[in-house]
């Protein structure tokens, strides 16, 4: 089967990593070859995103009489809960997410047995390519070949010239990623002592310092005391000290070139720049960033799950987006005790807002101010007193 041949290939092979150094004598240069993962602002954004949406339940939704509806069993579970034998939903949602952002594709494997779906496999490494008879393209991984049909295929954004392979972020933040580890370097050399010699002094002419023996006997003779709190007393005629500031990160721009940086992958990935360390939070501007960047995001998982694994026409996936949104307990008591009065929500489904757990008796509908059963809102005195009054 699919999967024991996976678990063979698996113990046979192993991964390996090359990087490039690039270097020259005299020149803060960054050494290796910086990957996308390794800028601080591209892993903050990339970790924040995936770990919102991987932190959304799935649920299995029915198309009703009255409505869609939820739908609770085994491959309702499965998907939400253990879709994979080596981790949870939190952690494949959280690597097809990460993977979609830096590499624009990301393939899963469902592996079946007896018809039904027993396991979702990440596939790291796995490649779309083109036939060379022009037929629709397949899916590479571990030397074999899979029809796209057999595998989810989940895309970020298609590709121009090749609408069924998505476009990640590389070429964007190519440039991006250079700098930001450039500045790093030139900021590690320049927080260094080399860069930054704290004291200078200027020694009379009379004093000989050609060799650093001499210089080192002249600093243990007048610049160094047993006691570090005493006062350095020195001769007025033979040396003067004064303190040196050398340029700093602000001379050099790299406060606002760092700042820059930061917006620049911010605007990329579409997160608020709080999120990567510029600006202050905004909560209009946080749920604007779930409405418009999580949830299409989001889809692209729902729908290539619902096209993939599901076989009824009435049923779908659907991410829980009401938990990423910004709310108050203030707000979330106030519009649940709304909808309560007006018999729109049980006492029980207010009660869950607030995640509270249930109650007997708040499974009823209520409504208006005497908080009645919906059914028995015309058994009210008043109507029928008014009711009588119009009769007689």
């Amino acid at each position: 089967m699919i999967f024991e041949n996976l678990t063979k290939r698996f113990k046979k092979r192993s991964a390996s990593m090359v990087g490039l150094t690039l270097s020259s004598p005299g020149v803060i240069c960054p050494g290796g070859y910086p990957r996308l993962s390794d800028a601080p602002e591209v892993a903050a954004a990339v970790w924040r995103i995936s770990d919102m949406i991987a932190s959304m339940t799935i649920h299995l939704m029915e198309n009703a009489k009255n409505g869609d509806v939820r739908v609770k069993d085994e491959l309702a579970r499965k998907v939400d809960v253990a879709p994979w034998s080596l981790g949870t939903r939190q952690t494949l949602i959280g690597w097809i997410v990460s993977t979609l952002l830096t590499e624009g594709n990301a393939f899963v494997l469902p592996v079946t047995r007896d018809g039904l779906l027993t396991d979702l496999w990440p596939m790291p490494t796995a490649y779309a390519q083109r036939r060379p008879d022009g037929s629709p393209y397949e899916i590479v991984w571990q030397g074999m070949a899979f029809e796209p049909d057999e595998v989810l295929h989940f895309r970020l954004r298609p590709d121009a010239r090749y609408p069924w392979q998505g476009v990640g972020t590389r070429v964007q933040l190519g440039d991006i990623v250079d700098s930001i580890a450039q500045t790093a370097a030139t900021k590690k050399a320049y927080m260094s002592s080399e860069y930054k010699p704290p004291v200078i002094v200027s020694v009379s002419s009379d004093a000989d310092l050609s060799d650093d023996e001499k210089r080192d006997n002249f600093i243990r003779r007048f610049l160094t005391r047993k006691d570090p709190s005493a006062p350095l007393i020195i001769p007025s005629d033979l040396m003067t000290v004064s303190q040196v500031k050398p340029l700093s990160l602000t001379d050099l721009a790299v406060r606002d070139g760092v700042e820059l940086d930061k917006r620049n992958v911010a605007a990329i990935f579409g997160v608020p720049g709080f999120m990567v360390g510029v600006g202050d939070y905004d909560k209009d501007e946080y749920n604007t960033f779930v409405s418009s960047v999580l949830l299409p995001l989001a889809q692209v998982i729902e729908q290539e799950l619902t096209k993939k694994l599901l076989v009824s026409s009435k049923r779908y996936f659907k991410f829980n987006a009401r938990s990423l949104y910004a709310y108050d307990l203030k707000e979330l008591s106030e519009i649940g005790s709304d909808l309560y009065i007006r018999g729109l929500m049980t006492g029980n489904e207010v009660r869950n807002w607030m995640s509270l757990p249930p109650k007997d008796g708040l499974d009823v509908l209520v409504i208006l101010e005497n908080f009645i059963p919906a059914d028995r809102i015309g058994d009210q005195k008043k109507l029928k007193e008014g009711k009588k009054n119009a009769e007689e």
